[in-house]
């Protein structure tokens, strides 16, 4: 009889026991989580810089010199998934590693939870990093912008003008053999190129968008309306075309970079099961 209280005395410290381990110790180590996704957003920041430079020193601007667009591109996506690779799987290691030890707690929660760790280095590392990388873009288009607002020089303008994708088109459509005011072509130049913005965004332009830039080259250039109006519509066609082409890279280079971080957020929750499991099978001496 005594036997028999004395073991159910121990069965309720036991499970008084677990239960007080199980709700007093959190399921996750945000600080293992926390480092290791400041390691995961450091390395992608290294990786991308050696990658840049590289990619910098493999083109040239001369012809038959240094890799081709085709081939830059692959190896742009392959360094980008390498990047995924290295640095998340890295970061979900040393979550790993970091974690706090949990005693009394079924193998496959354990699983579980280093998978969790892993997931959350990659997902909080990707945040960090994006938001870096938006901060400085944030502040060189803020510089842009500042430098295209205080300058008035033709020099200066047409060096701002150069990040309208449409600068090119607009150039070679007023393009003409007589000499022009440079400064007084500027408020022309930006209507052409918002009228060329809004025929891409219709998918055509407009009659009356067509005639009107007919009538400016022909009194610009010289040329009869006819021949205007062919320089119009191969121009225009040209943009057009050179837009759906940066359409089509934006897409391709979005599903890539979906695989990157897919592989990405895979590495850094497997890693850090591998280095939980190395966590809880370190011998203590």
């Amino acid at each position: 009889m005594a036997t028999a209280i004395t073991s159910t005395h121990e069965q309720s410290w036991h499970e008084g026991r677990e239960g007080r381990n199980e709700a007093h110790s959190s399921g996750i180590s945000w600080g293992a989580v926390v480092a290791g996704a400041f390691v995961a957003a450091a390395l992608s920041l290294v990786l991308l810089a050696l990658g840049t430079g590289i990619g910098f020193s493999a083109a040239s601007p001369w012809v038959g010199s240094g890799a081709s667009a085709s081939a830059i591109g692959k190896s742009t996506i392959v360094w980008l998934c390498l990047t995924q690779l290295i640095a998340a799987s890295m970061g979900g290691y040393l979550a790993g590693r970091l974690r706090t030890r949990w005693v009394n707690i079924h193998t496959h929660e354990v699983y579980f939870r280093d998978t969790a760790h892993g997931f959350l280095v990659w997902a909080v590392g990707l945040v960090i990093t994006a938001a870096f990388l938006t901060s400085a873009a944030t502040s060189v288009i803020g510089g842009a912008a500042h430098l295209g607002a205080v300058s008035s020089t033709p020099a200066n303008s047409q060096s701002n003008a150069a990040l309208n994708p449409n600068a090119y088109y607009v150039d070679s459509l007023l393009r003409s053999s007589r000499a022009t005011n440079e400064q007084s072509d500027l408020p022309l130049r930006g209507e052409v190129a918002v009228i060329f913005a809004n025929g891409i965004r219709l998918g055509a332009l407009p009659p009356a968008d067509r005639s009107y830039l007919a009538q400016m080259v022909s009194a610009r250039s010289g040329v009869s309306m006819p021949d205007a109006e062919r320089r119009v519509d191969e121009t225009f066609v040209q943009a057009q075309q050179n837009a759906d082409d940066a359409r089509k890279a934006i897409a391709h280079s979005m599903y890539w970079m979906f695989l990157a971080l897919l592989i990405g957020a895979f590495c850094a929750s497997y890693a850090a099961t591998i280095g939980g499991r190395q966590r809880d099978h370190v011998v203590v001496v």
